[in-house]
């Protein structure tokens, strides 16, 4: 069994010659009977093309920078954009009301549905309050209760991703941080509703993909999706989270990369410059892509669309022979 292969970065240019050169040596080998040599001539072809077309790590740390702007659009931005009377629902029923979650009730092109998404704040005092993102067990809860009355109201389900992960501290623990990830994802494998989700940000680990086990999962065209920071591999290989920028280089967190792993479904453009630098457009197109999004699955039946999108999740990661 084996995994398909990356390049590792800064190897690009070496693999080119090495290719390119091998290209010269068919090209130059005189055609023997029976010898076949023109496949392997288009299939270097096709890796030079594709090595070419590779972003650079330059490339894949402006993706992250840019995901991580201050003054990029955040899920509350959003609802007043896309949304008609947005009512936000408060608490989890249980302990409190996580404000690193926003949840509620509002009308999309219409229709009643109900958003889900992290919020990070825009001042040191709105993020302090919000946890900077990062959502404790009663966030997910207070995701799970909205996405139940949508559930039994028939109203289809959007969330929204921006967060570098969930909230590792002590507190969260012992409430059981890990277990209600897991029944957040449980919740949403089991919702008989349409469901879009959309990376619009930092999409960090089981804090991102707790609200992200959706029909469509979409990714804005300068947002990150991984399961770990740069920062936080690179202190894992190197020692030093001074090397964040060759760790994203390696493990490539952008849209483009996350479509082709088939991490997404699709990628949403962004207005020049980026989401922040417009953030009417940047509404405008992603309101564009959710809409598309969710015709493609609001045809289909609960129990068709439930097992779908069980088998598209079951299917990431596959070893291939």
């Amino acid at each position: 069994m084996a995994r398909r292969r990356r390049q590792p970065p800064g190897a690009s240019a070496a693999e080119q010659l090495r290719l390119r050169d091998r290209l010269a040596r068919l090209t130059d080998l005189p055609l023997l009977r029976g010898a076949g040599v023109s496949g392997e001539m288009a299939r270097l072809r096709r890796q030079l093309e594709r090595i070419a077309a590779e972003p650079t790590e330059d490339d894949v740390w402006r993706a992250v920078e840019l995901a991580r702007h201050q003054a990029r659009p955040y899920t509350l931005d959003y609802a007043e954009r896309i949304l008609d009377d947005f009512v936000e629902l408060h608490g989890d029923r249980s302990l409190g009301d996580d404000h690193a979650i926003v949840a509620g009730l509002g009308r999309f092109r219409g229709a009643t549905v109900a958003l889900v998404g992290h919020q990070k704040g825009r001042d040191i005092h709105e993020r302090t309050r919000r946890n900077f993102g990062m959502a404790m067990p009663e966030g997910y809860r207070k995701a799970m209760r909205v996405m139940e009355i949508a559930d039994r109201h028939g109203f289809p389900v959007l969330s929204l991703v921006d967060t570098p992960g969930a909230y590792p501290g002590v507190s969260a623990e012992q409430h059981g941080q890990g277990g209600w990830i897991a029944r957040s994802q449980l919740a949403m494998a089991r919702l008989c509703v349409p469901t879009v989700a959309c990376v619009i940000g930092e999409g960090g680990s089981g804090g991102a993909v707790a609200i992200a086990l959706a029909d469509r999962v979409l990714m804005q065209e300068n947002a990150i999706y991984s399961v770990i920071s740069p920062e936080g591999c690179a202190a894992i290989l190197w020692r030093d989270a001074g090397e964040a920028k060759k760790a994203a280089a390696a493990f490539k967190p952008d849209a483009r990369h996350c479509l082709e792993l088939g991490v997404i479904d699709a990628i949403v453009p962004e207005p020049a410059g980026g989401a922040h630098a417009n953030h009417d457009e940047a509404a405008r197109l992603l309101a564009a892509a959710l809409e598309a999004a969710l015709a493609e699955v609001a045809g289909l039946e609960a129990d068709e669309r439930r097992r779908a999108r069980r088998a598209k999740f079951r299917a990431m990661g596959e070893l291939t022979a």
